[in-house]
């Protein structure tokens, strides 16, 4: 493609109406599959130390050194949160590399990457060594959500496409839901380093299923220009003029988002444990609680993706962001900065606000459909991987300044419950994010 057609504004080609339903080819159904899987896996591994955060904080801070106070938990498992961020920020780099080589080559590239420092995790000695292996599980999890995206986006027909894009975002909280059965049955029983063995060892599954996957027409088509380019390229078109706009707000839509889920959502475990512990439950029935309350939030956000396409033919891209904004704001600041505060009588209040913690962060799954309409084949996985890692450093220091409130007020509460207020801002710069409801994805 020529870099005057590459610099054309970016709004997809028009959808003729109607469109008739397309069947799915094999490559389409078993790569859809893969895809999920991949992503599925980042959701469980993604929580796993969400899950864990508490014993495994008790059990490495002291040969580091520390006392395991509540506060120091707190504050050291908001560190490692914040070097796990850092590692999922550097995975913009698996941008180019699938835009050069291929989505599915990456894909695969990306779920061993993460799933061997998962499972290395299990063998740490103190709390660096655990978070030095987040910070390198990051860079694959980062990477595979970006790949499994634009597969689906490019291989799916025109009329599935958006269903496909809802479908394959479940497979993230499906992972939350795994990895709360596995903390029931695994993790309350033989601790929490059997966990990270449990979140590595499924990627041998994977790998089988992902044999026999091509990648998809639109890139082959493309292969050969994107082949000459220079592996930076991709991010020199995506500064362009035409495109720095939408390039920069589509990282700042994801940088609200990840105060949600970071900085919100990964902490409802330890503020389910710290409640009922302070009830009187001992540990291992607190983890069973925690674990009842991320299947509430799984359930709840698997909803909110399946309902997510109808949302964005209905309201349109930008409206479906903004409802879902809209719950993470309201839903934030409720559950953290008052129901918190209500002791433990107050756990089934809190599960209730769960449900809408969880409905609201079906807010990525806007991202897994938008983002694929707004760029050309040439750089989309690049977009794609920038707009969804890069932010992640954003995130990263919004989790220390977390981490300090924690430190400061002695309590989780009102400094996730101050995360809300990304949100708001969010909704400020919706408006001015593309619309692409009504188009085809852009060849």
């Amino acid at each position: 493609m020529s870099s005057a057609a590459l610099n054309q504004p970016a709004g997809p080609e028009p959808v003729p109406s109607p469109i008739a339903p397309a069947s799915l080819t094999r490559n389409q159904i078993r790569g859809f599959w893969a895809s999920w899987g991949g992503w599925t896996l980042d959701g469980m591994d993604s929580v796993i130390y969400a899950l864990v955060l508490v014993p495994a904080m008790t059990a490495l801070l002291p040969h580091s050194g520390i006392a395991p106070t509540k506060v120091n938990i707190g504050y050291y498992g908001s560190l490692s949160f914040t070097l796990f961020l850092i590692g999922w920020g550097l995975a913009f780099l698996w941008g180019p590399v699938g835009d050069k080589f291929g989505r599915v080559r990456t894909l695969m590239l990306t779920i061993v990457w993460y799933s061997v420092f998962t499972f290395l995790s299990a063998f740490v000695a103190n709390w660096w060594q655990l978070a030095i292996l987040r910070l390198l599980a990051g860079i694959g999890i980062g990477g595979e959500w970006a790949m499994g995206g634009t597969f689906v986006a490019e291989e799916w027909p025109e009329s599935r496409r958006r269903m496909g894009a809802g479908f394959m975002h479940t497979g993230y909280y499906v992972g939350f839901f795994l990895a709360s059965l596995a903390n029931y049955a695994i993790g309350s029983h033989y601790g929490w380093r059997a966990m990270f063995i449990v979140g590595g060892l499924p990627a041998l599954l994977l790998a089988w299923l992902r044999h026999g996957v091509t990648e998809p027409n639109t890139w082959k088509r493309k292969e050969s220009v994107i082949r000459s380019w220079a592996i930076w390229r991709p991010f020199a078109v995506l500064f362009a003029k035409q495109w720095r706009r939408r390039t920069i707000l589509n990282a700042l839509f994801m940088l609200a988002s990840i105060c949600g889920l970071w900085a919100g959502t990964v902490y409802v475990p330890t503020a389910i444990t710290t409640l009922a512990q302070a009830g009187g439950r001992a540990a291992p029935a607190a983890a069973k609680i925690a674990s009842y309350g991320m299947m509430m939030i799984s359930f709840a956000t698997i909803l909110g993706c399946l309902i997510m396409p109808w949302l964005a033919e209905r309201l349109s891209r930008r409206g479906a962001l903004t409802f879902f904004f809209t719950l993470m704001l309201i839903f934030i600041a409720v559950t953290f900065g008052k129901v918190f505060y209500m002791g433990p009588s107050a756990l089934p209040l809190f599960f209730v606000c769960l449900f809408f913690l969880g409905l609201g962060g079906a807010n990525f799954a806007v991202y897994t459909l938008w983002l694929p309409e707004q760029y050309p084949t040439e750089c989309r996985a690049s977009a794609f991987a920038f707009a969804t890692s890069f932010a992640r450093f954003g995130g990263a220091g919004i989790s220390f300044l977390v981490a300090t409130g924690v430190r400061h007020y002695g309590s989780l509460g009102i400094p996730v419950a101050l995360t809300s207020i990304a949100f708001g801002l969010g909704l400020l710069l919706i408006p001015f994010g593309a619309e692409t409801r009504g188009q085809r994805l852009p060849g």
